[in-house]
């Protein structure tokens, strides 16, 4: 198939100017120069909704139909675009080497910063892009699967805090079920917070208690209550009620966040099922409802953004970083990429070589050759990229009977058997 088209800035500058933002949370400076890099204006207004008609005023009034960035979401963006403005975003490391052509000290300042953004969008017009933004529906679930994954993290560091809590305040209960953060452990715990509770336990109580909360039968709770037994006694008396205090402290925290991540979940669902692009992530081998989602608001649905399949996996952080001078060459970890992107992408690879034989193999090769589980996934990650990017460039699902390097291998392997 043909690469997708990409959109290109015009040769020159529309009226001859072009300006820079230098972001902040709490005020924004602003700079425009002509053809020559004169300073047309300078100024700096406030983040209110007032300085942001400021900003576009100002702008419109100097004859601006460009602006550069260094970031391409947020609300400063939003107000350039819905005026009509192109939006040209340059990252921030990018502006931290670019000082340097204008002094060797490279000291950080807001005014001199948006100087920088105007100049180089006047200057480097071949090689920047115009900021295409992503439709509504993948924004709205961008920020849905984000917020859920923040909170994840934060479940995470609280579910370690609890165990390390209880490991001392009442051992016993530390491994008695698969998942500390599992419903069924959160309602243990809330009914059963203390060595002193969990003492009145007996088979025929604790059986006829997980009857009633409508335990899985996983373990017999003569199994159970082995456990509770078997393990060091936790805290009593004052100490076991001080402890017991902090158990519920952190409890009531942790359910609370649990149950938040079930709600965020459902209006995931809700907003994939919506999207035009969720067939093509949701096809994915193990993809499930929030990877294909995270894929889905990571990758966004502006196909010009990616006008091949290695520069996604370059923003992505799959693909090594090569540095070379002289004879001296070497390889190594991308570092400046979309974090959020790369756990997504990464997330998913690492799963999809239990169900994809394809996928396994890569993963199995790489890890021969000495590499460990991250390279081997981020290997495998770049390869399910270059997939990925044709089915979202032709909005198709993938299809297992027309990947060709899944069937090769699955040949191989019958005429292997054979």
């Amino acid at each position: 198939m043909q690469y997708a088209p990409t959109t290109s800035l015009p040769a020159t500058a529309p009226n001859g100017v072009t300006a820079g933002v230098d972001w902040a949370s709490a005020d924004h400076a602003a700079c425009v120069v002509d053809t020559a890099g004169k300073v047309i204006t300078r100024f700096t207004v406030e983040h209110t909704a007032a300085g942001l008609k400021e900003l576009i005023r100002r702008l419109a009034k100097a004859g601006t139909c460009e602006v550069a960035i260094e970031r391409g979401d947020g609300p400063v963006v939003e107000a350039l675009l819905e005026a009509g403005l192109t939006v040209v975003v340059i990252s921030p490391n990018q502006v931290r080497n670019l000082r340097s052509r204008y002094g060797s000290a490279g000291n950080k300042d807001d005014r001199f910063d948006a100087f920088v953004l105007a100049d180089t969008l006047r200057t480097d017009r071949a090689r920047l892009r115009p900021l295409v933004p992503d439709s509504p529906a993948t924004t709205t679930l961008r920020v849905t699967v984000r917020a859920r994954r923040d909170l994840v993290t934060h479940r995470v560091a609280l579910c370690n805090q609890l165990r390390a809590h209880l490991s001392s305040a009442f051992p016993g209960v530390v491994g008695l079920f698969a998942d500390l953060d599992s419903a069924i452990s959160l309602a243990f715990l809330a009914r059963f917070d203390c060595q002193e509770r969990a003492d009145w336990l007996s088979v025929r109580r604790l059986s006829a208690w997980l009857k009633s909360v409508g335990y899985c039968g996983r373990k017999a709770p003569a199994v159970l209550l082995a456990h509770l037994r078997a393990a060091p006694r936790g805290a009593s008396g004052q100490d076991g009620a001080a402890r017991a205090h902090a158990t519920r402290a952190m409890l009531a925290v942790l359910s609370s966040l649990v149950e938040q991540i079930k709600a965020l979940e459902a209006h995931i669902s809700e907003q994939l099922a919506l999207h035009a692009d969720a067939h093509v992530f949701s096809s994915l081998p193990r993809s499930g409802t929030v990877r294909a989602a995270r894929l889905l608001a990571e990758i966004g649905d502006c196909r010009a953004r990616f006008p091949d399949p290695s520069s996604l996996a370059c923003l992505a952080g799959v693909a090594p970083s090569t540095r070379q001078s002289g004879k001296h060459k070497s390889v190594g970890f991308r570092w400046a990429v979309n974090k959020q992107l790369r756990d997504a992408v990464c997330d998913f690879a690492a799963d999809s070589r239990r169900a994809n034989p394809w996928a396994a193999k890569l993963y199995a090769d790489a890890i021969a050759r000495g590499k460990d589980h991250p390279h081997a996934t981020r290997i495998l990650a770049r390869a399910w990229l270059y997939v990925i990017w044709h089915c979202w460039q032709d909005h198709t699902a993938y299809d297992p009977a027309k990947h060709g390097a899944l069937q090769v291998l699955l040949q191989q392997d019958q005429h292997t058997a054979a």
